[in-house]
């Protein structure tokens, strides 16, 4: 606490004994003592600057390690060491390989608000989507577009493409590209159900973000799947950046399919696995099929004839790594302590926290050029964690390295945007306070020389 009040400004202060009042106020503040926090001289790799921790709001990117993970990994090295192939079939710890995606399967369906049968944790988010786009983009000569966004995330805009041009078709024709209205920087929910009117004769798949990478919008998922339900659309989600971030419920919103990946709000390290959800009413379609997705019963009997698991486990083609689920089940037995409506609440509370900061420290000034501008929403409903900054033209990359120079860790999207994504799980009312302090002096700094 001293560390932090010798720092504070004096019109500083309130904010920051705000931040130390909602720190010991936070009924999941223990959830940070399970995760490893990068200190100050390992970000910065000087150890002249000190062993605090450093202030990581990059979860958004990649979470940080779960402290059971390693012990994990331990565990299955030495399952591996001492038993060889009949890890498979017997194992010290009760996580035999043959089903060992079963061990997360329950715990990442209550995260993403669906039953343990619409759930697979399996492969990579691009692969799982090509996977799911193989049963739901079933184009033909009247209905072939597909409605994405205009800035998706590059993976998926290509995984589009190909797709379409598998299919014979072209992606000039066959992609409706959705962008925000002029000035804006964010869709409009209007403008997304407006476009699906205009293009349902034609449209054989909408494809969308829970949260759009670049703004951190959280688009209106459950109105926008109703929408879709309406017009007779087939709707699929990429939840990269809401699955651990919103308070998803899939199944009850009757999401057609939706594909994330593990490594950033659900911590399973760096490429590690993904997950599928298929709705129970849609898990009967055609797929592209391998072994893995053969029933559990027979699948050894080796006799060539398919019989798919029931769910969304009958789209698995391969085995899963046991290395990469044990790493994710580090992160999933701490989210297992936690509702995620307890995870969201927390949520919301610190992005607001580093709103009100952000427009304390850095007021509009009458006639003055702000150093930056929040693109993100500012409705609680239409944003998850993150918020991104949009910089003057030229400021961006030099605070970004002037962040990372003391230890702040955020991540940037070029020409001029800075996303900052505090994470309730580890991070605290008084990182976010510190980074504001931080990015202000660094401001000051920068404003001093011009």
């Amino acid at each position: 606490m001293l560390r932090y009040l010798a720092r504070a400004r004096p019109e500083a202060e309130a904010a920051l004994r705000r931040a130390l009042m909602l720190d010991k106020a936070d009924p999941i503040a223990g959830a940070r003592s399970k995760f490893l926090i990068p200190t100050a001289s390992e970000i910065t790799q000087k150890p002249e600057i000190g062993s605090d921790d450093s202030i990581y709001l990059c979860g958004n990117s990649l979470g940080l390690q779960p402290r059971r993970t390693r012990e994990l990994l331990d565990e299955e090295l030495g399952v591996w060491a001492r038993s060889g192939v009949y890890g498979h079939f017997r194992h010290d710890h009760g996580r035999s390989w043959v089903s060992i995606d079963e061990t997360v399967t329950g715990q990442m369906a209550s995260i993403v608000g669906a039953a343990q049968s619409e759930v697979a944790v399996m492969g990579t988010l691009t692969a799982n989507l090509h996977l799911a786009m193989a049963s739901f983009f079933k184009p033909t000569a009247e209905r072939h577009k597909v409605i994405i966004e205009r800035r998706a995330f590059p993976s998926d805009h290509y995984a589009v493409e190909s797709q379409i041009r598998m299919h014979g078709g072209d992606p000039e024709n066959s992609m409706v590209l959705l962008a925000p209205r002029d000035g804006a920087h964010t869709l409009a929910t209007a403008d997304i159900v407006r476009a699906m009117e205009e293009h349902a004769d034609s449209t054989a798949l909408v494809l969308l973000p829970g949260v759009q990478y670049y703004t951190g919008q959280a688009l209106q998922i459950e109105t926008i799947t109703r929408e879709a339900k309406r017009l007779g659309l087939t709707i699929g989600w990429d939840m990269a950046h809401a699955a651990g971030n919103l308070d998803l419920k899939l199944h009850d919103w009757d999401v057609d399919f939706a594909v994330w990946c593990s490594y950033k709000y659900l911590n399973s390290g760096p490429g590690g696995i993904a997950g599928l959800f298929v709705h129970d009413k849609q898990s009967y379609r055609d797929r592209l099929t391998g072994w893995w997705g053969h029933e559990k019963e027979t699948r050894f009997v080796m006799d060539n004839k398919f019989r798919a698991v029931h769910g969304a486990a009958g789209y698995q083609v391969s085995n899963p790594s046991v290395l990469d689920v044990v790493a994710l089940r580090g992160s999933l037995d701490v989210f297992a302590d936690y509702s995620m409506t307890a995870l969201r609440e927390k949520s919301v509370a610190l992005t607001a926290f580093l709103e009100d900061c952000l427009r304390e420290s850095f007021p509009k000034e009458p006639g003055e050029p702000a150093p930056f501008t929040i693109i993100t929403p500012t409705d609680p409903s239409q944003r998850g964690a993150q918020l991104s900054l949009l910089f003057r033209p030229g400021l961006m990359e030099t605070v970004y390295e002037a962040l990372a120079a003391r230890a702040v860790v955020v991540d940037d999207r070029k020409p001029d945007v800075i996303r900052v994504a505090p994470t309730p799980l580890y991070n605290t009312f008084t990182d976010v306070w510190e980074f504001v302090e931080t990015l202000r002096e660094i401001v000051a700094e920068i404003e001093a020389r011009e």
